[in-house]
């Protein structure tokens, strides 16, 4: 053994051949912590003292390769001093540049996953080998800072600008045949001939067949372009992507100008120039916020995890209502592997929903995502039914009928009566009380809420709602199904809009005042979008739907009459009574008109403003400042009192809902991140600045508390 530590071990095979190990102790997967790093810069030094060593390959004793940096560890990291930071960063790149320059030829093994600093582990060596299987990338734009490991220097000289900036800005993962494709593969085998072939490969180097150092020469020159080329790979590019990633995410553009920069620099200088900027993005409130959203999906993915070992298989589910909904929820169950069932009252339902689910399977195959025979096999696990016969051999049924608290009464006591004995039945419903729901019912303990948001196959959030006698293996079932669905599911508790709509009303009540008190709506929502919501708040309802929002809002003002109830008519109450519904029927706040692919494309519609008279003040000219804080204020306390009344249990879950959910600006890390980057004291304070607006704009009294404690949400 040449070298042997808690996460990495050397050994000499055979003529000459050594054999690096990661293998990370007490892990499930290899991941680059102080650790391993200084277990790497070891390994190195005993590597160059050992004149056995001719040739070196590189593997893993896990599943994965490297899956990257210890992002937990790092995060701790960007709160240290700028040139502390810096000086880290170059300490860490002095290893995997010691790697590179070992006297003899190294060649990767990439057995599985290798991302961020695992990818950058392989970009270090002379020659790449990858097993079919393997996937790859450099996610770190995603949050908010870019590669740190030599990731902007290596990769453009092996694959060229213009691959290493699709790869880099995108952030996405790729396959092994697509990363042989551009260069940053140089074999790949099936994983059984994996190691032979990394070790032939490393012999072949060691006899002279192969000109490794040759192979390693371009890594430590400068970019082979001239001014021209230069200028076209790096300027046209930073134009795009800055069109594509927005103001919000500068990592992305920062990070072409990192490469643009070191461009015309040999590696360790080029290397400073990486460091320099990627400490920049370290010190971003965005790197933070996205970086601790990254860790919350973590924490989200490990509780469910935890759910998975109470709770029963389903093997097969049911849907009762077809239609929009219940045809997005059969198609994300049979797309994901599970049969359903989808049952509705009549032909003409059942049509909608199968045909809502071949519409998105057509859009898979149209884009080369899915064969013909795939569409069908997945279309062939959904089975429209008009009888509850084919529900009584299902484990777990989905209820989306009309949001209408008698009617799913009705519909949920049937449907009950059809199940087998220890079947589970959920409620789609995305306001009204699962405690309330279950009335009727005999088994109040196998019933709880399941709120899916539309569309069902876009959106990662599934809320799990606990009734008042949901059993624990009805939620942990629950909670299991939405993850072999692909959803991120969070556990609520029960009260009326769950925890994201009731979040969400507030903010439309903000809206309604706005409009009331003169602002123009096409200004609120321009002002909010550039916030970084995806759509400002007219529009949403729109898409929403105007019906759907007025009936919801009346659940919330019956739920919750001090803050929720309207002393006054509003804007929302025009519209409906005008039956402008929004997309539905291409009236709403704004008109829509179909454009080139179909799709429905807003347009400001006049007459709106005419409508609008009745119920508005003379218009009046807002500061930006202002639409957001009465935009924001009465969304983000109510996140605050659903963490005090324990609908949800963490401050985390409760952001993740919001992200999740309804597209809170990632960016700004969840409503309660919000509060705490503003200072909870500045936030009370400009929420008593719009006091006089209701109870929407009243701090709670832990609020007020934890302000004058210094008490936080988070921890970092």
């Amino acid at each position: 053994m040449i070298y042997e530590g808690q996460a990495i071990t050397v050994k000499l095979l055979e003529e000459g051949i050594a054999e690096l190990q990661f293998n990370l102790q007490g892990e499930s997967v290899n991941k680059f912590n102080k650790q391993t790093l200084l277990e790497l810069q070891q390994s190195v030094v005993e590597l160059k003292a050992n004149s056995a060593v001719k040739g070196l390959v590189v593997t893993s004793g896990k599943d994965v390769f490297i899956v990257g940096a210890d992002i937990g560890e790092f995060l701790d990291n960007f709160s240290l001093p700028e040139e502390e930071l810096m000086e880290l960063n170059l300490q860490a790149n002095a290893i995997f540049s010691a790697f590179e320059d070992l006297p003899f030829p190294t060649v990767i093994a990439v057995n599985g996953i290798a991302l961020g600093g695992g990818m950058e582990m392989c970009l270090a060596g002379d020659y790449r080998v990858m097993a079919d299987t393997a996937r790859v990338g450099l996610p770190e734009v995603k949050l908010g800072i870019y590669p740190g490991f030599g990731g902007t220097v290596r990769l453009p000289r092996l694959v060229g600008a213009d691959n290493a900036i699709e790869w880099i800005c995108a952030g996405k993962e790729h396959d092994a045949e697509s990363a042989r494709k551009v260069g940053v593969a140089d074999v790949v085998v099936p994983l059984d001939k994996l190691h032979d072939t990394a070790v032939n490969l490393a012999k072949r180097c060691v006899s002279g067949e192969l000109d490794y150092l040759a192979k390693r020469q371009p890594k430590y020159e400068k970019l082979k372009l001239n001014n021209i080329e230069s200028m076209m790979a790096f300027e046209t590019s930073k134009a795009y992507v800055a069109s594509q990633a927005g103001p919000n995410y500068p990592a992305p553009v920062e990070a072409i100008k990192a490469m643009q920069k070191a461009s015309t620099k040999g590696r360790d200088e080029a290397l400073k120039i990486e460091a320099k900027g990627f400490v920049k993005m370290a010190k971003t409130s965005v790197a933070k916020n996205l970086i601790n959203l990254f860790l919350h999906d973590q924490a989200l993915k490990k509780q469910a995890k935890d759910y998975q070992e109470k709770a029963a298989k389903v093997t097969k589910a049911g849907v009762l209502g077809a239609g929009i909904m219940g045809g997005g929820i059969a198609y994300q169950s049979a797309y994901k592997g599970t049969p359903i069932v989808m049952k509705d009252i009549n032909q003409q339902g059942l049509d909608l929903g199968l045909q809502e689910a071949a519409k998105l399977l057509v859009k898979r195959v149209d884009k080369g995502r899915m064969s013909a025979a795939g569409m069908a096999e997945v279309l062939n696990r959904i089975v429209p039914v008009l009888s509850y016969g084919e529900l009584n051999n299902v484990d777990l049924v989905v209820e989306a009928v009309v949001e209408n608290l008698s009617i799913k009464h009705k519909a949920l006591a049937e449907v009950e009566g059809q199940l087998a004995e220890n079947a589970v039945l959920t409620s789609n419903t995305s306001t009204i009380s699962i405690t309330e729901l279950a009335k009727p019912l005999k088994h109040p303990e196998r019933f709880c809420g399941m709120h899916f948001f539309n569309p069902v196959h876009m959106m990662p959030l599934v809320e799990v709602i606990r009734g008042e006698k949901t059993s624990e293996e009805t939620v942990a079932t629950v909670v299991a199904y939405a993850k072999s669905l692909g959803k991120t599911p969070i556990v609520v508790n029960d009260c009326p809009g769950f925890l994201v709509n009731r979040i969400l009303f507030p903010y439309f009540g903000g809206f309604a005042l706005l409009l009331r008190d003169g602002a123009d709506l096409v200004q609120i929502d321009k002002v909010m979008e550039r916030f970084g919501w995806p759509m400002g708040p007219a529009y949403l309802l729109d898409v929403v739907g105007i019906d759907t929002a007025a009936h919801a809002e009346k659940v919330m003002a019956d739920g919750f009459p001090d803050r929720m109830k309207r002393d006054f008519k509003s804007a929302l109450d025009v519209l409906f009574a005008e039956k402008r519904y929004g997309q539905k029927n291409s009236l709403g706040f704004y008109r829509y008109e179909p454009d080139k692919r179909g799709k429905p494309k807003k347009k400001v519609d006049a007459d709106v403003q005419a409508l609008l008279k009745e119920v508005t003040q003379p218009s009046r000219e807002f500061t930006e400042e202002e639409i957001i804080a009465r935009m924001m204020i009465p969304l983000c306390l109510e996140t605050v009192r659903c963490l005090e009344d324990n609908i949800v249990v963490s401050a985390h879950e409760a952001d993740m809902g919001l992200i999740y959910g309804i597209g809170f600006p990632p960016f700004r890390g969840g409503a309660l991140r919000y509060i705490q980057d503003m200072g909870i004291a500045e936030f009370c304070a400009l929420a008593d600045q719009y006091a006089e607006l209701g109870p929407l704009y009243q701090p709670t009294a832990k609020l007020r508390e934890m302000a004058k404690n210094g008490q936080l949400f988070f921890d970092n």
